[in-house]
């Protein structure tokens, strides 16, 4: 969520990146992609690494090389060109959409159906629900977004925001964090630090944003592409997307499978086995969930939460509905 704002200054770079990262290339056969992660590899990222090792690039007629996000993060990266794809999220790319210097960036798929954030905190101390964070010490980013997303949980639940007690994060392990009581409630991704938890034993207490209030239930992460890209190589985007679109139908249909595939390619993730499959297990009932297809954004759904942000004038200037993201380029 760091970068949401950090967007908005870095915008700027791509004019003058542009013209040097865009490559020519006529037609899929052949073609090179670079896809840019948001962070490193993780069960976000499976259906990638399966439809590398099971060859579905290869058989398109695609190389993708996958490589680490820079420090201002994928957004920038795909907008200048350099990047053909990425991963995002739809609350990091809103303030690259708009504004003096917009991202020439749109997101293409959904990884995940919906969103599966919220704030977790130890068993049995009353922070269950967001009214129950009065008093009560949470890890927060100091962000715009991220305070009136709480401000708003905790108000329609009753509560007083200004009663929470807010304490900057330096959580990297939300286990240990947890455990030594240096904060008390902590906003994650549940298929990650939720399961992480459960691993570990430690007993917790969760609420989704999603379940609080529909309008939080945004996409969460994303894959983006370059605008040109797509206007230049619509076959090769489509392509690209059907065989990324297989990876992910094979991760939902084989969870252990596709996380020992995440773990021969990022073998860091060998020591915490049983995290990884254990999170993969749950991913695989996310990747799709309810939708009709995978990669699949419902536009009510998209713009709602970009509504939200007008209203409360947490953008530069208001996001146009149907702005940033398109399933046109999605299989089937």
């Amino acid at each position: 969520m760091k970068r949401f704002f950090a967007l908005i200054c870095a915008c700027g770079l791509v004019l003058s990146l542009a013209g040097c990262g865009q490559k020519e290339n006529t037609g899929a056969a052949g073609e090179k992609i670079t896809f840019v992660l948001d962070w490193t590899p993780n069960t976000n990222h499976t259906g990638l690494y399966v439809a590398l090792a099971k060859g579905y690039f290869e058989q398109a007629g695609i190389e993708v090389e996958v490589v680490q996000p820079p420090e201002d993060g994928a957004e920038v990266l795909v907008g200048s060109g350099r990047a053909q794809f990425g991963v995002s999220f739809q609350d990091y790319i809103a303030p690259a959409l708009v504004g003096q210097a917009p991202l020439p960036i749109t997101a293409v798929a959904a990884l995940v159906q919906h969103n599966t954030s919220g704030i977790i905190s130890r068993s049995g101390e009353g922070m269950d629900t967001p009214a129950g964070l009065e008093g009560k010490k949470y890890a927060t980013w100091d962000l715009p977004v991220e305070k009136a997303t709480m401000e708003h949980v905790v108000k329609a639940d009753g509560g007083d925001f200004s009663k929470v007690e807010l304490i900057p994060s330096t959580v990297t392990d939300e286990v240990s964090a947890l455990e030594s009581r240096s904060v008390d409630a902590i906003w994650i991704f549940y298929g990650w630090a939720g399961i992480a938890c459960e691993v570990a034993g430690l007993e917790t207490d969760y609420f989704a944003f999603a379940d609080i209030d529909p309008v939080f239930d945004f996409y969460s992460p994303v894959v983006i592409a370059n605008d040109s890209y797509l206007s230049d190589h619509p076959d090769t985007a489509r392509a690209f997307l059907a065989a990324l679109a297989k990876g992910y139908e094979f991760a939902v249909e084989n969870p252990e499978e596709a996380a020992a595939i995440l773990m021969e390619a990022a073998p860091e993730l060998g020591s915490n086995e049983k995290l990884v499959v254990e999170s993969q297990k749950y991913l695989s009932q996310q990747y799709i969930a309810d939708a009709s297809r995978w990669g699949e954004f419902d536009a009510a759904r998209w713009d709602g939460f970009y509504a939200w942000l007008n209203e409360n004038a947490l953008v530069e200037e208001e996001i146009p509905a149907g702005a940033g993201f398109t399933n046109d380029y999605l299989p089937g």
